[in-house]
């Protein structure tokens, strides 16, 4: 269907700007993450910010389909490059440092995990899950160095631009911190994934929307939207069973994705529009095991509507 969106990315029938886009036309072929465990923790686990971690947070550190943290990571990606392999024979790679908070702690650890994939030329490039509140100016400037030989991604999980909701999960900072942190990152050549979480408790509609806009205004790259899951042996699952909270249907989490996608700009990146929730160990919504056909709501939805990526700001509103 023709529209009026310049930015239609129109080889993958998309009215977003997707990831398997931009790793095709950046690399030339597929590309493919393998996520890994480089038995990082977090400063919201070992008591520098708080214990426990953030409320929806797994003792995995949000890792569940990362390596096994006691086998060496060269193994790890070995085994996942392999299942890749079964499904692309002629993929190339993001070693995606997963698990927990893989910029926390000392910068040799961090160049100890990168550095041997650096060099490999089936690497495309290295993504790594963090905090905005675990960058310091040292780490930032070696992660830009390592730019001359791979594109490096940082994913911050931010969840929430506001405060209150940041206090309720226990993040462990404030977003004045995001902004700074990406304030420093843009002058480097270092790439800012910013994840963020529809259906946090006491969020409504307009305040995931005002997340979406308050996002849009950052200079990042990409974006990560999730739904809520409540997963087993995590503080937000504990609560919800004691005294259950509303959560998203499948057609409210549709309709604001939606919403959220027409504002933001059309050349941000749209790295997810859904979760996983492993497995058994998801307790609610079970919507969420069905990406597909979320994912093909969204696309139904935009076309009914004849929207796309970026159209409110586009518009100007």
């Amino acid at each position: 269907m023709k529209t009026n969106n310049p930015f239609l990315y129109s080889d993958d029938n998309k009215r977003y700007h997707t990831w398997n886009y931009y790793l095709r036309h950046q690399f030339g072929k597929k590309v493919a993450k393998v996520p890994l465990d480089g038995g990082f923790t977090c400063p919201n686990r070992d008591g520098t910010c708080g214990t426990g971690g953030c409320t929806f947070c797994t003792r995995s550190g949000s890792g569940e389909f990362a390596g096994d943290r006691a086998e060496p990571l060269l193994s790890q990606y070995a085994k996942g490059q392999a299942m890749m392999r079964h499904k692309w024979p002629d993929a190339d790679f993001i070693p995606y440092f997963q698990a927990y908070t893989n910029t926390y702690g000392p910068l040799s650890k961090i160049q100890d995990c990168l550095t041997p994939f650096l060099d490999r030329p089936e690497v495309a490039a290295i993504a790594i899950a963090t905090r905005a509140d675990c960058l310091e100016q040292e780490k930032i400037d070696w992660l830009a160095q390592c730019c001359a030989k791979k594109e490096i991604w940082l994913e911050l999980g931010v969840q929430s631009v506001h405060d209150r909701t940041a206090r309720q999960i226990h993040r462990g900072h404030d977003y004045a911190q995001v902004v700074e942190t990406v304030t420093r990152l843009v002058r480097t050549p270092l790439k800012i994934c910013v994840h963020l979480i529809n259906g946090l408790p006491g969020e409504d509609a307009a305040m995931m929307l005002e997340t979406a806009c308050q996002i849009n205004q950052l200079p990042i790259h990409a974006v990560k939207l999730h739904m809520l899951h409540l997963m087993q042996d995590t503080q937000l699952a504990d609560a919800y069973m004691q005294q259950p909270f509303p959560l998203l249907t499948r057609d409210e989490y549709v309709a604001i994705v939606v919403d959220q996608l027409e504002r933001l700009r059309p050349e941000i990146i749209i790295q997810r529009l859904t979760g996983d929730g492993a497995g058994e160990a998801l307790i609610a919504p079970e919507w969420t095991k069905k990406k597909t056909i979320v994912l093909n709501e969204i696309d139904k939805r935009m076309a009914n509507l004849n929207t796309w990526q970026g159209k409110l700001v586009s518009n100007g509103r």
